[in-house]
């Protein structure tokens, strides 16, 4: 092993990539575009290079809990104010790691390839929830710290973030800032919600809705006056309304469907999907507005309903999977052959 694993992380940076992976007898793999392909001139790893790359990002307490418990999620920074998530692990009685690197900026709202009349509006809310869905590596965090920077930038409020690890970390502008951290700063989402009502915090963004009691608690969150911005692993807007349903006790189904069509704003549910050309992805969005059709149609059950909803509605920012695939389409930045494999 010649390199340091900064080293590593750097020529990562260098090739434009999001991803580094280790693992023994694998050679470093990392992820450009989406696709995984071997790190140029790079030997197979053993799992004493594995360990000595890992121990070289993380300190002594965290190495002990990895040695301890099998896994670790952590959040570093590199020089040049680089920002990275780490999420050690072993398998088959070695060591691996995935290292996802961090954007070092925000990105403008206009940058993120979604309607700006949704994203304004969104902007301007003071109450309500808004849910960022999709598979890992989506950018749902990049859109979430992208609108709450916008926020920060320009409303007197009070930014809270409870996340796992810290991703993007915001510096106090118009708005106040505090962010906490799963591990860290509180033991856990559920309890850190449960405490924020304290904070008197007016924009709340949890990291991820991952169980019951942190579902309850971000409703609750959005319906007594808060703006809450959540995530959840789906992949279409009536996908996501059904799993923040079904997660309850069939006895309290129905009052969270009441409490959801009172409190959700927006649905937007995204996927990444490479270009042909292997040069750049472009986000693909299926976007629910949550209007006072779309309520009923939660309330009563008639979530089936909605994409007739969102292709009738573009204007006014609503799109489905497929319209918004479409849109990529006629870009020609892929085929409509990659466009169909993408809506499997």
């Amino acid at each position: 092993m010649n390199n340091t694993v900064r080293e590593l992380l750097f020529q990562l940076i260098d090739a434009n990539g999001s991803d580094l992976h280790l693992a023994a007898n694998n050679p470093p793999m990392i992820r450009i575009h989406g696709n995984l392909v071997p790190m140029k001139d790079q030997p197979v790893l053993t799992d004493t290079d594995t360990l000595s790359y890992i121990s070289q990002l993380l300190r002594e307490p965290a190495l002990q809990e990895l040695q301890k418990i099998g896994e670790l999620d952590a959040a570093i920074e590199l020089e040049g104010g680089h920002r990275l998530r780490i999420n050690a692990y072993r398998q088959q009685g070695t060591y691996a790691a995935a290292l996802r690197l961090l954007p070092n900026r925000f990105f403008e709202l206009h940058e993120l390839g979604l309607p700006m009349n949704v994203l304004r509006h969104i902007c301007q809310l003071h109450a309500g929830l808004v849910l960022v869905t999709g598979a890992t590596n989506s950018g749902k965090s990049t859109t979430i710290a992208s609108i709450v920077n916008q926020i920060n930038q320009n409303r007197n409020c009070h930014i809270h973030t409870i996340e796992d690890p810290v991703e993007y970390r915001h510096h106090s502008r118009r708005a106040f800032v505090t962010q906490r951290e799963v591990g860290h700063d509180t033991v856990s989402f559920a309890e850190a919600l449960r405490r924020s009502m304290r904070e008197d915090p007016d924009v709340i963004v949890v990291g991820e809705m991952r169980d019951l009691e942190t579902m309850s608690a971000a409703l609750t969150l959005a319906e007594t006056g808060h703006l809450t911005f959540a995530t959840l692993h789906t992949s279409t807007a009536i996908q996501t309304i059904s799993r923040v349903v079904s997660a309850f006790p069939a006895a309290q189904q129905a009052q969270v469907r009441i409490q959801l069509a009172s409190t959700l704003q927006y649905v937007i549910c995204q996927k990444l999907v490479p270009w042909d050309n292997n040069e750049g992805r472009s986000l693909v969005a299926e976007i629910l507005v949550v209007n006072s059709a779309i309520r009923v149609m939660i309330r009563d059950e008639k979530s089936h309903q909605m994409n007739n909803v969102m292709q009738t509605n573009y204007e006014s920012g609503m799109r489905t999977l497929e319209q918004s695939m479409e849109e990529i389409v006629m870009t020609g930045k892929i085929s409509q052959k990659t466009a169909v494999l993408y809506m499997e």
